[in-house]
């Protein structure tokens, strides 16, 4: 059972629906594989569920279908999980996320040798020593997550030979894309090529390709390449089919060193301990035909998705900087919950399914302690377009 983030993007959801025709060929042929979305698309998680268990299954390795894991694969996921297997009596051990391995480190960099290679055909070749690598992240309320977007990114700097490497993040974090490719572009190198570290498309893309043709025609003389998101890399593939197979030796622990409901991660004390649950019913199921969905219902940016939205007091509803959603333009439909559940976050990632979770009265998320920073979402302040 692959459980997705979803997306009110169709393509991208139907990019990840060929991860579970392509994932069949590397596991046995006698298992059935399902997939399920966490929000804003379907299939949910639960009907994936349904039909594995409808054919048969009494027990499911579920695997989060997400590079890093931050809230969604600590939390939300693993509470779905455990609420429906304690429903139906039946046993589903949850895997870790892809997380930082070899092999996604290779389907990385041979976007970016394609990426380089284009742009040296394009334009004549640059050496690597005078070009800077921008990776660009998800970006999480999660300093860990975001600590591992830095971790691929180092791996492929080294590893490349690159003459320099910028890290920024799409959402929730800092440094935000424009001020990321605004810093690199002040380095000094010839070319700037931006490398999304994501697994599939959607508005998040588009915000990065957007932000550098936006940063590339301010500094005409640096040269901008754009690599390609993984998507359905052989190697990603591969990945996935490890995270399942692996459940068969045992529980296949996330890190729980640097988890910050475990751990008191500097910064994010607060949050340790916190308990597990999750707060995606409310978009559970909505996809891109939602009010509100598309980039076209809202009148805030000119070319692209920048973002602005997110900011308080903008387009209705606001997490306070905490967390992103990636609900590209919602400005259909509001966040106040009429049973406001206490977003906790006591993560079971694979760590058992004992405990059942309905949600209380009381739904907010732990404010990201940084939300005010400068190069996070404040930057996109200056994108906003005066009322008309």
């Amino acid at each position: 059972m692959i459980c997705g983030h979803g997306s009110r993007s169709q393509a991208a959801v139907d990019q990840f629906a060929v991860l579970a025709r392509k994932l069949p060929a590397l596991l046995p042929p006698e298992w059935p594989v399902d997939y399920g979305y966490l929000e804003f698309a379907n299939p949910v998680i639960r009907d994936g569920l349904d039909r594995l268990r409808e054919a048969g299954c009494n027990r499911i390795l579920a695997v989060p279908g997400m590079l890093f894991a931050a809230m969604h694969a600590k939390n939300d996921i693993p509470t779905v999980l455990n609420t429906y297997a304690a429903r139906h009596g039946i046993r589903v051990d949850y895997g870790r996320e892809l997380g930082v391995d070899p092999r996604m480190v290779r389907a990385a960099a041979s976007r970016i040798e394609t990426a380089v290679a284009e742009a040296d055909a394009a334009h004549g070749p640059v050496a690597r020593h005078d070009t800077c690598l921008v990776v660009i992240g998800r970006g999480a309320s999660d300093p860990d997550a975001n600590g591992n977007v830095s971790k691929i990114a180092r791996l492929l700097w080294e590893g490349m030979g690159f003459g320099w490497c910028e890290v920024g993040y799409s959402g929730v974090t800092f440094p935000l894309v424009e001020p990321a490719l605004e810093h690199a572009a002040r380095l000094g190198y010839k070319r700037i090529v931006v490398f999304p570290y994501f697994l599939f498309t959607g508005i998040l893309i588009d915000r990065i390709y957007g932000f550098a043709d936006l940063v590339a025609a301010a500094h005409p003389d640096i040269q901008f390449a754009k690599a390609g998101y993984l998507n359905d890399h052989d190697l990603v593939i591969e990945t996935f089919a490890e995270r399942v197979t692996e459940l068969l030796d045992g529980p296949a622990a996330m890190n729980c060193g640097m988890c910050k409901y475990r751990a008191q991660v500097l910064g994010f004390e607060a949050e340790i301990g916190a308990p597990q649950e999750s707060h995606h019913h409310h978009v559970e199921g909505q996809g891109a035909s939602a009010p509100g969905s598309n980039v076209e219902d809202c009148g805030l940016c000119d070319t692209f998705c920048t973002g602005a939205c997110r900011l308080e007091g903008v387009g209705g509803h606001s997490h306070g900087g905490a967390h992103d959603h990636a609900h590209p333009h919602d400005h259909g439909h509001s966040h106040d919950h009429p049973h406001d559940h206490a977003h906790g976050h006591g993560h079971g990632h694979g760590h058992g399914h004992g405990h059942g979770h309905g949600h209380g009265d009381d739904h907010h998320h732990a404010p990201y302690p940084h939300a005010d920073h400068p190069l996070g979402p404040e930057s996109v302040r200056k994108h906003l377009k005066a009322p008309e």
